[in-house]
């Protein structure tokens, strides 16, 4: 068996560290806010080379609190990507915006630079781009776009944990960043978490402000805000591994350097690395051509017992909750290409040589 992923060995080669983290929380008796978590978004704001790192819920939270920052309202359009999770597109209409999708690079799966400008109406307020699966999204384009028509920006970085840009690191990139500390995702808690990042002061206080139900100080409420704060215990667990994260990134690297040898002669499409960026594959994800059956494929992985996901089955555009958003089939035709295409393997840090070298053998067997 090789799993998509096992959080079990990363624990295992933590263990004491883990351990003695939660104990010291537990003891302490300081489980909202406090310490552990000032500390972690301390660590957070030097390894990302920003001003302020506010710890959150999770990576939804962390977006939906942004845009409140950004002051996006009802009305507002944001500009994203159709080929990524939910969360961007979700928290923009449930602030009452309407998000518009951007096609996206068959390359990269990023949104399109080239295809922003003519999706920008007088209601543009924003752009979120994301970096997915790891690779930066083209964030000089996007900044100048947006510096010319005066549009905030804001990085969707819950699978970019470590990605860099021209060594800037992704949630340094833009107005502010966001990320999720899901289990799975590259630092990852044991449980939920998020965090903003920015350099803009007034950002970073109506975070903190909206995070804790909209106070400015204790019982005082200047807006409606949220019950989202990061928990004590998840900061203090990822705080232990946030100075592991650059090697395990680059074991994932490594991972991926594996793959692309042993599927050099396939059909199948590795994943590429735009020059100046650093891809942390928090995916290693395939493109297949239509001439191969998708299916088949996965049926013969999962025989072999070989871990895989699809992400995603359904690009945004199309998915029943955007109905009334007038969007139809072939409208954003790459974005409906890779939904078709796509398969993720493992490239998990603890992933062993031999492991990478049986979904390789798999997969040619599969052919």
């Amino acid at each position: 068996m090789v799993p998509l992923f096992d959080l079990t060995r990363q624990y295992q080669a933590l263990k004491p560290e883990l351990d003695a983290a939660v104990v010291g929380v537990l003891s302490s008796g300081q489980y909202v806010m406090g310490p552990a978590v000032e500390g972690f978004e301390a660590q957070c704001a030097r390894e990302l080379g920003v001003g302020h790192a506010i710890g959150v819920a999770n990576g939804t939270d962390a977006l939906q609190i942004a845009l409140r920052a950004m002051k996006i309202e009802p009305g507002d359009e944001v500009i994203t990507t159709p080929f990524t999770f939910y969360s961007a597109a979700e928290v923009t209409a449930d602030l009452g915006a309407k998000p518009v999708f951007v096609d996206i690079e068959a390359d990269t799966f990023n949104i399109d630079p080239r295809l922003i400008e003519a999706a920008i109406t007088p209601r543009t307020r924003a752009i979120i781009p994301v970096h997915l699966f790891g690779h930066p999204a083209a964030m000089r384009e996007i900044n100048r776009i947006a510096a010319k028509h005066d549009l905030r920006v804001l990085e969707d970085s819950a699978q970019g944990w470590g990605a860099s840009l021209d060594g800037v690191m992704c949630g340094n990139l833009a107005d502010a960043g966001t990320f999720s500390f899901f289990p799975s995702k590259n630092l990852g808690a044991c449980g939920e978490g998020g965090l903003i990042s920015t350099n803009d002061d007034d950002i970073a206080q109506i975070a903190r402000s909206l995070r804790v139900h909209g106070q400015s100080r204790r019982y005082f409420y200047d807006e409606i805000g949220y019950n989202s704060r990061l928990h004590a215990l998840q900061a203090a667990i990822l705080s232990v591994k946030l100075p592991h994260a650059r090697a395990w990134n680059e074991s994932r690297r490594r991972h991926a350097v594996h793959y692309a040898h042993l599927l050099g002669e396939t059909p199948f499409i590795v994943p590429v690395e735009r020059p100046g960026a650093c891809h942390v594959y928090h995916q290693y994800t395939l493109r297949l051509p239509d001439a191969l059956d998708r299916d088949k494929i996965c049926a013969h992985l999962t025989e072999k017992g070989i871990g895989w996901a699809i992400y995603y089955p359904l690009p945004l555009h199309l998915q029943p909750v955007f109905a009334d958003l007038g969007y139809k089939e072939g409208q954003l035709p790459v974005a409906e290409a890779a939904s078709r295409q796509v398969l993720s393997l493992p490239v998990f840090p603890e992933l062993e040589e031999g492991e990478v070298e049986e979904v390789g053998a798999a997969l040619q067997a599969a052919l």
